[in-house]
């Protein structure tokens, strides 16, 4: 039995929901860059739940559903009310997730329509949290979902309480898109691994969650925001990547485990940063972002992943910083709602074995005994 740290390379379930091929990202043999420039967001999800691009009526349908689960129980909205302000806000949302299952009646109907209303539900209702819970730490109170709109209207606009622009939309839905699925990413492997054990898909999702909390998968765009930050201007890009690259220290944003030649997703986010920078008049992290990378892939060979220019994005949305990784959730939410509905049509106890290193031939001394 030999092992592989990380589980690299290591082929853990077929799966028709995504590829990553020769550094090509499709969902459902759709290519990235296809469904990038021309996809909404829901039309997205829904190819990625019923394997198929919706027709009219069925999108009409989706945006119908959605627009009706958007709101949440009261009592999950106490339950944020009464979560500390300085909460980490994924901790809020895995909470929160853990407390809609026991508001839904079908929360333990295991029947395949009953899963797929509770895949729409959850990716209407983690907006609606998380917008709330941004809110209510402000000490504002949470705006009521608005009808009929898309995802990422209705984000932004209960947000801030106000209609949102055009080219934030279009932004933010971009970035949803591009977010959606990735395979067998760790917290997708997380619910699958959950809803394995015939878990519920509420279960499934709260570890995916909680998977996706860490900094080196979704924390991984608060970190480089963090570091633009903590850089300050464009003339003091030179001197902090040299001086991090000179002691070894990591550069969030860079470099991927799957992709050798860059992450196909960050192209369409670099575009979208300097658009939303031209607009807004700030082209600071735009222009920071270009100098890290110029001398990041000069010095080291590595490209900018997906992570990296989506932290430019929201901040030119006036999006908080510690927000970037629950709107990767609520992307997210789709692929990891897919893979669990694939992994109940075919499920198999995910079970892996570990290689022992610990001591051995140990004999049990009375406790009088033992030193």
């Amino acid at each position: 039995m030999s092992v592989t740290k990380g589980l690299e390379g290591i082929v853990a379930a077929t799966s028709s929901i995504s590829s990553i091929i020769d550094g090509v990202l499709t969902y459902r043999g759709y290519d990235i860059d296809n469904l990038a420039d021309n996809a909404s967001y829901e039309e997205v999800a829904y190819l990625l739940w019923y394997g198929k691009l919706p027709n009219a009526t069925e999108l009409a349908n989706l945006h119908q559903q959605l627009s009706d689960y958007a709101p949440i129980p009261e009592f999950v909205l106490e339950l944020l009310r009464l979560t500390p302000k300085d909460a980490n806000s994924m901790a809020a949302l895995r909470t929160a997730v853990s407390g809609l299952a026991l508001a839904d009646s079908e929360a333990n109907d295991m029947n395949e329509e009953a899963n797929i209303r509770k895949a729409i539900r959850l990716q209407a209702q983690l907006p609606t949290i998380i917008a709330a819970f941004a809110r209510i730490r402000e000490g504002k109170e949470p705006v009521a979902p608005k009808k009929n709109v898309s995802v990422a209207h209705n984000f932004l606009y209960m947000l801030t309480g106000k209609e949102p622009e055009a080219i934030a939309i279009e932004a933010l839905d971009k970035a949803l898109v591009l977010h959606a699925d990735h395979e067998l990413n760790a917290s997708t492997f997380a619910a699958r691994v959950t809803v394995a054990t015939l878990s519920d898909i509420y279960s499934g999702v709260t570890s995916a969650i909680g998977a996706l909390k860490g900094p080196l998968h979704g924390g991984a765009n608060e970190a480089v925001m963090a570091m633009l930050e903590d850089i300050g201007s464009e003339d003091n890009v030179d001197s902090y990547i040299k001086n991090q690259l000179d002691n070894k220290k990591k550069i969030m944003g860079f470099g991927h485990r799957v992709y050798k030649n860059g992450d196909p997703r960050a192209k369409h986010l670099q575009r979208m940063s300097k658009e939303l920078g031209k607009i807004t008049g700030n082209m600071k992290w735009y222009n920071m972002s270009i100098q890290i990378e110029e001398i990041v892939t000069g010095s080291k060979g590595l490209k900018p992943n997906v992570d990296f220019y989506s932290a430019s994005v929201y901040t030119s949305l006036e999006i908080p910083r510690d927000l970037f990784t629950p709107i990767f959730a609520i992307s997210r939410l789709s692929g990891w709602t897919a893979h669990i509905l694939e992994q109940f049509t075919d499920n198999r106890l995910i079970r892996p074995r570990a290689e022992y290193v610990g001591p051995t031939n140990q004999h049990y001394v009375a406790i009088e005994k033992r030193s």
